[in-house]
């Protein structure tokens, strides 16, 4: 299960994220997540400080939103991610897409 909250902080939207992105979770995750689907005048920052696992749905979740706001002209950072989300950015080679903060 994921629990995802979004803050819009002026110049950024954050999403923190916490638990687990699986794929069962991944569905009610990109409807959580619509804001930032359609946020064209911000950067992103996903804040991963509490999140536990992410699955390949959700690697792709984050991916789309990441497309849509380089599209847009803008950036998409993550920040805090623990050593076993570090791994899989690398494994899929997220780790050279996204920006770090």
């Amino acid at each position: 299960m994921i629990k995802i909250t979004i803050k819009d902080q002026g110049d950024k939207m954050v999403a923190i994220l916490d638990g687990y992105l699986d794929t069962p979770s991944s569905a009610r995750a990109e409807e959580d997540m619509q804001p930032l689907f359609t946020c064209n005048d911000k950067d992103i920052l996903f804040d991963c400080q509490y999140l536990d696992y992410i699955a390949s749905s959700g690697l792709r979740l984050l991916l789309g939103i990441l497309q849509n706001a380089k599209d847009h002209g803008h950036h998409v950072y993550i920040k805090d991610l623990n050593d076993t989300i570090l791994d899989a950015f690398r494994v899929t080679g997220f780790i050279n897409l996204f920006e770090y903060v």
